[in-house]
């Protein structure tokens, strides 16, 4: 693979502190266990104190990978939408907290959760086609959004919506 240079190590830095700092500001790092730990959840679903060590993890390997593909010395048409599917992924983890945190709304986070999911999607199919390495990082993220998916549409329809004023639909 070919470095061009144009994504700099500071582009990261600032794409990491940036998303993490807005999806910190509605509930806090740790985000509102109490609200999170409410909800009727399936067996699967990851205990509270895991989603910061898990996510810092997969947005620093999102971040190689980005650093990878954004540096290929290819300018195809799978890299810009990798490009564009990894800034709307970014989009969707940083607004995450506030959907579901700060306005209390499991259906809406689980819409965003969603779709990360097919952000994450495109991400690892146009990766699969520009390098295989960044491609195992993307796949890491999606198959944690698998299941945050599935957890997060299994609360959203078996637990009301306090935002939307929805009752459970299961």
């Amino acid at each position: 693979m070919t470095v061009r240079g144009g994504f700099k190590w500071w582009h990261a830095i600032t794409i990491l502190a940036a998303a993490n700092a807005v999806s910190a500001l509605p509930a806090g790092f740790g985000g509102d266990f109490a609200f999170y730990n409410a909800f009727q959840q399936p067996d699967v679903a990851p205990p509270d104190w895991a989603f910061a060590p898990v996510w810092l993890v997969l947005n620093v390997t999102s971040l190689v990978a980005l650093s990878r593909i954004a540096n290929a010395a290819d300018r195809s048409s799978a890299r810009m939408v990798f490009l564009w599917s990894e800034g709307m992924g970014w989009l969707l983890f940083s607004a995450f907290t506030t959907l579901y945190f700060l306005l209390h709304s499991p259906v809406l986070g689980a819409a965003d959760t969603v779709a990360g999911l097919i952000a994450g999607l495109i991400s690892l199919v146009c990766a699969l086609r520009l390098d295989r390495l960044s491609a195992s990082f993307i796949a890491l993220r999606v198959l944690w959004l698998v299941l945050a998916t599935y957890v997060s549409l299994s609360v959203a329809l078996s637990n009301p919506d306090p935002f939307l004023g929805t009752g459970s639909l299961l």
